[in-house]
């Protein structure tokens, strides 16, 4: 055994946070790219899709992602975090580089992500399971507030790189190809992917559990016994630890509360990375230039991911202040999550603050929705080791993850279904105005704001018609930003009564 550091207590853990910090960032670098590319996928000068083949794209990806999260976290318990996580991000980097040789096919795209979802099943249930394994139950909410904030860090980098990856290599604006052959797109999913390997590097030099790393004296014995001081379950043992099969879990209220939780909110965080950026193009972009536009929308929704950090790590870190008081873990876990449940309320006035004082007004109410959200991943993440042993976290969180993927799945089809429903209702009140007519390239069903000029009855009309068009998607909006606004409140209810005070489990 290597010399043990003496003396005051080290902090090696945070070095493990942030760690799992750059890998959540680099999983949303990969898994933000495609709702920058939405407006290009969906344009006629793109692979002219409709929203709702958008949708059908990133609901297989939720599905995939759904699907594998649910053995995905078994796995994990069985081969430990270092080698699963290392194995997912290989995956998903890979399957996301391939996205970029799928050519415009809706088929080969969806094959392509949905393979990508499947690696990225890992993440979540192996950085908890870490989380579990380095940090005491009253640090897991602040320890997972961290390394969750780089679903908002790697959004942030995608906004301000996708849009001038897209231009750099861009035929349509007077743009060269990469080295003559690679598009915008194509390199917007080829560059991401490749920074995942460079993380590999580090976490196989720095990674270890607590036991292999004080036998290394890079942690000491003080640490060693903070990491475990409020251990709920024996830390060792002269018998072989039993392995619980993954479907066993679900015979414990425990799970389903966690399940509800994450079912009725992850998808909210995904409608808002993959369709953000298109909502601010439509609502506020309308008669803007190429160049104004993804100004726009790159500032805005760096705005809202920037300030989701601060949901995040703040979020995790009020129920340790409860605990700090003297709280029971459990009291304090879901006081914490029912007063971030009330803020998301907010979003259901964002339509009418954006009508009434216009983008700003309705990016800082974004802003609120998103950070709360993160506020609550935060801490329904770690109810999980707050009510199970650590051998059995990433079982369940795989679980959760699962069921949040499914709710992702219908909020996906639901986003997709609602803009191309009013999008085609605006178009056609349009059309019995006058404004415009359809063509025998363009039939009135195919009319978008991007080709509306083509179908002009007269060019003077495009305000006109656009207003129809875009007033009409307002209300798909507003619908999804309701849908929005309650998920909190009724996760928390049903989760409240299906758990309602403090029971660990220790019967396996």
């Amino acid at each position: 055994m290597e010399h043990q550091l003496e003396g005051k207590k080290t902090n090696y853990r945070w070095t493990i946070a942030s760690l799992l910090l750059f890998a959540t960032t680099i999983n949303y670098m990969d898994r933000n790219v495609i709702g920058y590319l939405k407006d290009y996928f969906c344009s006629t000068d793109g692979f002219g899709w409709s929203a709702t083949d958008f949708s059908l794209l990133t609901a297989v990806f939720t599905a995939f992602y759904a699907g594998f999260t649910l053995f995905a976290g078994f796995i994990i318990d069985k081969i430990g975090t270092k080698i699963g996580l290392a194995a997912s991000l290989v995956g998903w980097s890979t399957f996301g580089i391939l996205s970029a040789f799928m050519g415009k096919g809706l088929t080969n795209h969806m094959i392509a992500r949905g393979l990508f979802g499947a690696g990225e099943a890992g993440n979540f249930p192996a950085s908890i399971k870490t989380v579990a394994e380095w940090f005491p139950k009253k640090e897991r909410a602040l320890a997972t507030g961290i390394f969750n904030s780089g679903s908002n860090v790697g959004a942030m980098i995608c906004a301000l790189i996708i849009p001038i990856i897209l231009a750099a290599w861009n035929p349509t604006e007077g743009n060269g190809l990469f080295l003559g052959i690679f598009h915008g797109w194509q390199m917007a999913f080829i560059i991401t992917g490749i920074v995942g390997f460079l993380w590999l590097l580090f976490w196989s030099k720095l990674y270890a559990s607590p036991k292999h790393m004080l036998e290394k004296g890079k942690i000491n014995q003080e640490e060693y016994d903070y990491i475990h001081s409020d251990d709920e379950e024996v830390v060792a043992t002269t018998t072989e630890e039993v392995k619980v099969p993954w479907y066993k879990m679900l015979t414990y209220r425990q799970t389903w509360s966690f399940v509800v939780g994450k079912f009725m909110t992850d998808g909210i965080w995904w409608f808002l990375l993959f369709w953000l950026p298109t909502y601010i193009k439509q609502q506020f972009c309308v008669g803007m230039d190429a160049i104004e536009t993804k100004h726009t929308v790159m500032i805005s929704t760096f705005i809202v991911y920037g300030i989701a950090i601060i949901g995040s790590i703040y979020g995790g870190s009020i129920p340790m202040s409860f605990m700090n008081k003297g709280w029971e873990t459990y009291r304090a876990r879901m006081t914490a999550l029912l007063i971030i449940a009330f803020l998301p309320l907010a979003l259901i006035s964002t339509q009418y603050v954006a009508a009434t004082w216009g983008i700003v007004a309705a990016i800082a109410i974004i802003s609120i929705g998103g950070a709360s959200h993160q506020a609550w991943s935060a801490n329904l993440f770690t109810t999980v080791s707050d009510m199970f042993p650590k051998k059995a976290v990433g079982s369940v969180t795989g679980i959760g993850a699962a069921a949040g993927g499914l709710g992702g799945v219908l909020i996906q089809l639901l986003a997709g279904g609602l803009e191309d429903h009013f999008r085609i209702k605006g178009v056609m009140e349009a059309s019995k105005a006058g404004l415009i007519k359809a063509t025998n390239d363009i039939p009135l069903e195919t009319v978008k704001l991007d080709n509306l000029k083509e179908v002009l009855v007269d060019p003077n009309m495009a305000e006109q018609a656009s207003h129809f068009i875009s007033s009409n998607i307002s209300s798909a909006y507003g619908i999804m930003f309701t849908v929005c606004a309650f998920s909190y409140l009724i996760a928390w209810g049903v989760m409240k009564l299906l758990v309602p005070k403090h029971s660990p489990i220790t019967t396996i």
